[in-house]
């Protein structure tokens, strides 16, 4: 099995991903609330999730530590940019604006620094006003890159742990032996979560 080294080939990933669908999670998220609000997309790739926020009439905050990442969704045909704006900045650096109803993290937070990572859920859950949604994916323990200590990843007590001020929406544990979009061999654990802060 492959594990990730620091430096990841985005820009191969953007583009092997390239016009994929909005993921499970924001589309379990979007439709909990009565009217559109502001949304942070953390961790916001070439935009798949963030371009389902806007067209729902989101005021979407897009970051992501990659230029190239937000370059492309800039870039993409069609898009509200008036209720958009974006950020170039790491998980380490970044600090979260208050008064939030939506955060999204697809696949993003496990590349958070491990010694940054609780500073970060704390960030996550301080910026939410009561009632708000966190939604996203959290690696779990048996997941190959997870060998690589470059990974944050956790058991399914841990996760319920960190989900202990929300009230769980969806809480489902994926695992299976596959690959991941640049076809590296991976044993993929995944916790696909939405929950509301309480």
């Amino acid at each position: 099995m492959n594990s990730p080294t620091l430096k990841r080939d985005w820009k191969a990933y953007y583009a092997a991903v390239a016009d994929r669908p909005p993921r499970k999670t924001i589309l379990t998220a979007l439709p909990a609330f009565e009217t559109p609000g502001m949304a942070i997309d953390l961790g916001c790739g070439d935009g798949r999730d963030t371009v389902e926020m806007l067209r729902q009439n989101w005021a979407v905050l897009a970051i992501d530590k990659e230029p190239d990442a937000v370059a492309r969704l800039l870039a993409r045909p069609n898009l509200n940019t008036l209720q958009l704006t974006t950020q170039i900045v790491s998980f380490e650096q970044l600090q979260l604006p208050k008064q939030v109803n939506l955060i999204n993290a697809s696949f993003s937070l496990p590349f958070c620094a491990m010694e940054a990572f609780p500073s970060l859920w704390n960030q996550i859950f301080n910026s939410l006003v009561p009632g708000g949604r966190f939604c996203g994916h959290l690696f779990g323990d048996r997941d190959s890159w997870g060998d690589s200590k470059l990974i944050n990843t956790f058991t399914r007590s841990q996760v319920e742990t960190l989900l202990k001020a929300y009230a769980i929406e969806l809480l489902e544990e994926e695992e299976h032996q596959g690959n991941t979009p640049l076809g590296e061999d991976r044993y993929w654990h995944i916790f696909h979560i939405v929950a509301r802060k309480q």
